[in-house]
């Protein structure tokens, strides 16, 4: 099937990736921008969210309005048939991505902190990651990885520029973290590869949205309260990290499926019954 042949199949509305490129600014500029009108001063803590007051303000609101920009945006291009499901098969091995990250999400998590922790801004703190997961999800993986796929890209290059702009928007985080956003942008380059395997490895959204929001709640679970502390789960995050980026440099010829098409060998009739 050619281009044009497979442009008349889309639905919906066209949208090409520089037009992506600006929602993903309007998204960022959301959150930010709504930020600072909402948020409170927490510069004299350690700790990123030392109230439920302030990860409400700061992050909760930002976050939910974002959801609802991105959700209208899915529903104005008509592409929530497309969103919801992905069709891009992995091999077997590649399972133990999402795997792997769930365990290692629910192992991490620093259950004693939380446990010193209010009611209130734990149950805000789970919703900030089912919040986080739906929204850099429907954003990053939903419209950015169809964006790439409906303009013909190979599943590699969907893989990577989905990847590279949802780690270039972490930058966005410089405006209250300084520099050390430019660090987490390299790593969570890495981190949307891994939630990208995930929606290839689930066929739809719902599995990288789990991973994600997990993966950020067990991230976020040492960052509430009064009284930040560093907790040994986090090692076990950045050594899986790691782990995984050294098996996929290396088996990432061995992610897509054998066929005959991938082989370039001609496919063998099927014998008939006399």
């Amino acid at each position: 099937m050619d281009t044009a042949e497979a442009e008349k199949k889309q639905v919906g509305r066209t949208f090409t990736w520089p037009w992506f490129l600006v929602a993903v600014i309007v998204y960022l500029g959301i959150i930010q921008g709504v930020g600072q009108l909402t948020g409170v001063d927490t510069s004299s803590s350690d700790s990123q969210f030392p109230t439920t007051e302030s990860l409400v303000r700061n992050a909760l609101i930002p976050i939910g309005i974002s959801i609802v920009f991105v959700a209208a945006l899915v529903t104005w291009l008509g592409w929530w048939g497309e969103v919801l499901r992905y069709r891009a098969p992995v091999r077997r091995w590649v399972r133990w991505v999402p795997i792997s990250m769930l365990l290692a999400a629910l192992v991490g998590m620093n259950y004693g902190h939380l446990g010193d922790q209010s009611a209130a801004l734990v149950g805000c703190l789970l919703l900030l990651g089912l919040f986080v997961g739906v929204g850099e999800e429907l954003m990053f993986r939903g419209i950015g990885v169809h964006v790439f796929k409906r303009a013909g890209f190979s599943e590699g290059k969907v893989a990577l520029w989905s990847s590279v702009i949802f780690g270039l928007a972490h930058v966005s985080n410089a405006i209250g973290q300084g520099a050390q956003a430019i660090i987490q942008a390299l790593v969570v380059c890495t981190s949307g590869y891994f939630f990208y395997l995930c929606l290839r490895v689930g066929g739809v959204i719902l599995l990288p949205m789990l991973v994600h929001g997990l993966w950020d709640t067990s991230l976020f679970s040492s960052m509430v309260g009064t009284e930040p502390v560093a907790y040994p789960g986090l090692v076990l995050i950045i050594v899986l990290q790691v782990a995984l980026i050294i098996v996929l440099v290396g088996r990432r010829r061995g992610i897509e499926p054998v066929s005959p098409q991938n082989t370039g060998q001609p496919t063998l009739p099927t014998p008939q019954s006399p």
